[in-house]
């Protein structure tokens, strides 16, 4: 239904996002929908790291090398005008990528400004985004999703589950017909801005979709008005998969019910029955809307957030950092290819062409002829990269006396947890413990997670708490794996109580001062921490030496090892 009602009106349903991993379900609604454009309909694919060029148009080179004067050559989002595009892996797509498709998408039209180029393409098309991510963590943005009127998930249907469609081309080229005689009278607009209220739907144009979709239904069943069935229609399929709280359920049986305001005497008796019947549609709406929704919709969306903030947590991949010989290729620069720098031969002819004509006319002048391409050192550009750092976390394990007696083997147990997980993503670890009078590194960053596991269990317990030299030796390692361009993440896990100074001599005023000296330290390096407060009882010490430390603090008085590795992704 999905399919059929954006065959209807592509431009004003904006398009589908279809969420499902590559296979025979998706293959199979993907050709049901192929099958629903009428012939001629313009259906381009989009790939993931398609050039501004080939997306928006620019120069021919070829035709412009040919001729001798520029000649522009049109984008995809042009040749796409009053068909449907297909974004591929649309959950990984670039920020700018996405930004110059909804551009086009909002204005209607291509406006192309380079290559000594200017001209304007009109380009109305629906978008069908192809979803593949894995849970909750990966999906489209919001700006991308925001503008497709439908929501499908495929992820749940298995291959013999699946089922064909019953409309054909010629009922989509009727309705098309019909729709620009359908419209939606006040009483049925105030139900569904109700209904998407109802539903905690923040956006507006969830409702102008819902709107267009009723219209579109009321056209493929050969109807010249829109019946409560088809607000029923848009309400399921546009928002239901929107909803973001469940709508207000009503009083049990036994509850009396609030008393009435009194009506003021010169009120029209017959002014309620009008409110009345706009009341009764928008409720029959969202119970309608209601029975698509799933019965665990909060839990589902407690747990999106909980995934999504997982995802932030540590290990992840490291910063992005521009490259001059490695990683993803990320635009062109204009200079000249020395020290290793690649040359970008087809850009370099680019910005050679337009000039071809006035440079064989100033060789001939100067009494000399050429024929071949004129290049000059404005014209060298050279290929930029960006990678991601690889990221080394930094355990800084507080095994002192007070630490061993109530939380060290949680602390142990959580850091190995930890350590396989970042072991999974090849990511390196590194551990430094103190206790007594010194902090010692037990394992250098490695990606060894035997060695880790190794010195982890040797980790004995017991003796002072000096804290400042601990968090000094882990800024220490991370600083150094900064220096060599990784991604460092220092995680402090001690109950902050410090009795040891930076010099090995006792007094508990002075360690603390000394700790709260090297805490500064970390925020002057701008290092990425967090603080895990394991005493039992969290005291401010901890509060303040993450606040000094320009670090996330989170106390946990009763935890255990699982408990203790689940924060710390979660907070990461």
């Amino acid at each position: 239904m999905a399919a059929a009602l954006m065959s209807v009106d592509p431009t004003g349903t904006g398009g589908i996002a279809l969420r499902a991993l590559a296979g025979p379900v998706r293959d199979q609604w993907l050709q049901i929908m192929h099958d629903l454009q009428p012939p001629g309909t313009p259906l381009r694919r989009i790939p993931l790291h398609i050039s501004d060029g080939r997306l928006l148009g620019g120069l021919d080179l070829a035709a412009t090398l040919s001729a001798g004067r520029p000649i522009a050559e049109r984008g995809l989002l042009a040749e796409s005008h009053g068909g449907i595009v297909e974004l591929a892996m649309a959950e990984r797509i670039a920020a700018g990528t996405a930004a110059r498709l909804t551009m086009a998408f909002d204005a209607g039209e291509v406006v192309l400004e380079r290559d000594g180029l200017a001209m304007r393409s009109p380009s109305r098309f629906a978008i069908v985004a192809l979803d593949e991510g894995v849970g909750e963590d990966e999906g489209l943005l919001n700006a991308l999703l925001d503008r497709l009127a439908f929501h499908v998930d495929l992820t749940a249907i298995r291959v013999h589950d699946a089922v064909g469609c019953d409309v054909g081309v010629e009922e989509i080229l009727a309705a098309r017909a019909r729709l620009p005689d359908i419209q939606l009278n006040d009483d049925q607009i105030e139900a569904l801005c109700g209904t998407a209220l109802a539903l905690g739907i923040p956006s507006l144009r969830a409702a102008i979709f819902a709107a267009r979709a009723a219209c579109a239904a009321a056209a493929l069943e050969d109807r010249t008005e829109v019946t409560d069935e088809d607000l029923a229609v848009a309400g399921r399929l546009v928002l239901a998969p929107r909803a973001t709280m469940l709508p207000p359920q009503e009083p049990p049986p036994d509850e009396p019910p609030p008393p009435e305001p009194e009506e003021p005497e010169d009120q029209e008796p017959d002014q309620g029955e009008d409110q009345q019947e706009p009341k009764e549609l928008e409720d029959r709406v969202l119970e309608a809307t209601k029975a698509a929704i799933p019965a665990d919709l909060l839990a589902q969306l407690q747990l999106g957030r909980l995934q999504r903030s997982r995802a932030r947590a540590t290990g992840k991949a490291g910063a992005v950092q521009n490259a001059p010989l490695r990683g993803r290729p990320a635009g062109v620069l204009r200079g000249e290819p020395r020290a290793g720098l690649r040359l970008n031969v087809v850009e370099t002819l680019r910005a050679a062409a337009p000039w071809q004509r006035l440079r064989r006319e100033e060789i001939a002048r100067l009494g000399g002829t050429s024929t071949r391409i004129e290049i000059r050192q404005d014209d060298f550009r050279i290929t930029r990269f960006k990678h991601r750092s690889e990221t080394t976390t930094v355990f800084v394990v507080d095994a002192s006396g007070s630490s061993a007696l109530h939380r060290l083997a949680e602390a142990k147990g959580a850091v190995e947890l930890l350590l396989a997980d970042c072991y999974v993503r090849r990511d390196r670890v590194a551990l430094v413990a103190f206790r007594g009078q010194f902090a010692e590194v037990l394992l250098p960053p490695t990606r060894s997670l035997v060695r880790a596991k190794r010195s982890l269990a040797s980790l004995p317990g017991g003796g002072g708490t000096p804290l400042a030299s601990g968090i000094d030796l882990g800024m220490m390692l991370a600083d150094s794996v900064k220096r060599r361009g990784g991604t460092p993440i220092l995680i402090l896990m001690t109950d902050g109580r410090a009795n040891v100074a930076r010099d090995g001599t006792g007094g508990r005023a002075r360690a603390n001062e000394d700790a709260l000296s090297a805490a500064r330290l970390v925020r002057a390096s701008e290092i990425s921490a967090l603080v895990i407060d394991t005493s039992p009882r969290p005291q401010q010490q901890g509060r303040d030496l993450a606040t000094e430390m320009g670090a996330r603090y989170l106390p946990l008085p009763h935890a255990d090892a699982t408990s203790l590795s689940h924060a710390v992704r979660a907070v990461g």
